[in-house]
């Protein structure tokens, strides 16, 4: 039937996760755009903007897989706090240099922590959520991350005000209130991994290539989608203020529409599951991403500040699907005993993403204009539409013609990439022909 609960007693440990994610995240989105505030008030233009935004993620990027390869093995806890440590002292120590390449410097301690705490929360919410929970368990778990992109950038908006030298203070201030922020989330963080499931979880027979990771199916289209969709947001929340200096937006107002655009991703995620039942993976991430491309390229246009709200609530609708879906994606394509180093590649794309995109919209909106990385983010979006559309298409006709239901619980969507190979392996009672089939070639999907 539904073989063995890996969620533990309830769900308080998902709830306490969510949490602490709040927290973390939003320290996080309260500092990135404090950080580009502070780095305009230090006399940085806009490509150094782009810069200081790039090495936020530069210094994850090199130590993703390894980490991944850590928590496949072993613990996923521990990563929780140390990455909260590590944001916490990015952002103070970040408000407290006055110096560009310092605050730079800071800004990758602070995108390493993030990093970390959301390696060893994903590895949690894969490891001890059902086959059929998983959608739900990361939509839950996405949301945390919303709460904090929701509240964050409305305190940074309230906190930053001013122009020249208290543009630099009330920039600061914001920095180091985000610290004490982050450190909240260590509250929260008790008894959320069950060491049950650190036994229970399937052996590894020696570490899995990296290539045969990247070569299942689903996982190169999850890793690829997730990085454009992260790209959008990372490029929203650090040029929407140098977007509000050109148009004379103020910083509060900033912040507040920043905030819409998370209210709505939130809205997405808790409608996520009738949303599958009705449209089925493969479209809703085919048309979530093509609308998103068009509006985000529309954010270029110098709209009004009511129709830049209606666009960015929208926009953040649309957004709010990548991310679960793709989570959802790699950790049912991926081999047994390397999902957390699946989950791993998803994040160094995304970190890919996050260093390259800030550092070509730098070099766009100081050739081109401040508005011009949108359309570039837009032309990403669509491009990772037809990706969705493709990649998805692949997979999806193999478990309808040759995979029976198997005891799955939940409503399987006309356009779930999952091939037969992951269905086995997330099937309930896997019976050893089913575990010498996870392990076998890729021949047929």
């Amino acid at each position: 039937m539904a073989g063995r609960p890996r969620s533990g007693p309830g769900r308080g440990w998902l709830l306490r996760l969510v949490i602490a994610f709040a927290f973390a995240q939003g320290a996080v989105s309260m500092a990135r755009p404090a950080v580009s505030y502070r780095a305009l008030a230090l006399g940085a233009d806009e490509t150094a903007v782009g810069v200081i935004a790039g090495v936020y993620a530069l210094l994850p990027l090199f130590v993703a897989v390894p980490l991944g390869r850590r928590t496949d093995h072993g613990r996923c806890a521990p990563l929780l706090p140390l990455g909260v440590l590590l944001i916490s002292g990015g952002c103070a120590l970040s408000g407290l240099v006055s110096s560009l390449p310092a605050m730079a410097a800071w800004s990758g301690v602070m995108g390493l922590g993030h990093l970390c705490f959301v390696i060893g929360a994903q590895s949690i919410v894969a490891r001890q959520s059902a086959p059929h929970e998983q959608d739900r368990n990361f939509g839950h778990f996405t949301i945390g991350a919303s709460l904090g992109q929701l509240i964050g950038p409305i305190a940074a908006g309230a906190l930053i005000s001013g122009q020249g030298g208290a543009l630099g203070r009330t920039s600061a201030l914001a920095l180091l209130v985000s610290a004490g922020v982050c450190a909240v989330a260590l509250t929260s963080l008790w008894r959320i991994e069950h060491r049950r499931t650190t036994g229970t979880r399937p052996r590894a027979e020696g570490k899995v290539p990296v290539r045969a990771i990247l070569g299942a199916r689903g996982v190169p289209a999850g890793i690829l989608i997730s990085m454009a969709v992260l790209s959008a947001t990372d490029i929203l929340t650090a040029y929407l203020p140098v977007v509000g200096e050109h148009r004379s937006i103020a910083p509060a107002t900033v912040g507040l529409l920043l905030s819409l655009r998370a209210a709505a991703t939130i809205a997405c995620r808790l409608v996520m599951t009738p949303l599958l039942r009705l449209l089925g993976r493969r479209a809703l991430l085919t048309t979530s991403c093509l609308l998103a491309g068009l509006l985000c390229a529309g954010v270029a246009l110098p709209v009004s500040v009511p129709v830049l709200a209606v666009m960015l609530a929208v926009l953040g609708f649309c957004l709010g699907v990548g991310q679960p879906l793709s989570m959802t994606t790699v950790v049912r394509a991926a081999p047994d005993g390397a999902r957390s180093t699946a989950l791993a590649l998803r994040l160094t794309g995304n970190r890919l993403g996050q260093v390259a995109a800030p550092a070509a919209a730098g070099l766009i909106a100081g050739a081109v204009g401040v508005a011009a990385p949108f359309v570039l983010l837009g032309v990403g979006l669509v491009a990772a539409a037809g990706l969705g559309l493709r990649g998805e298409g692949r997979t999806g006709p193999a478990p309808a013609g040759s995979e029976p239901a198997e005891g799955r619980t939940e409503p399987a969507p006309a356009g779930e990439a999952v091939s037969d190979r992951s269905n086995r392996r997330s099937a309930p009672g896997g019976c050893p022909r089913d575990r010498r089939a996870a392990r076998s070639p890729r021949s047929g999907g």
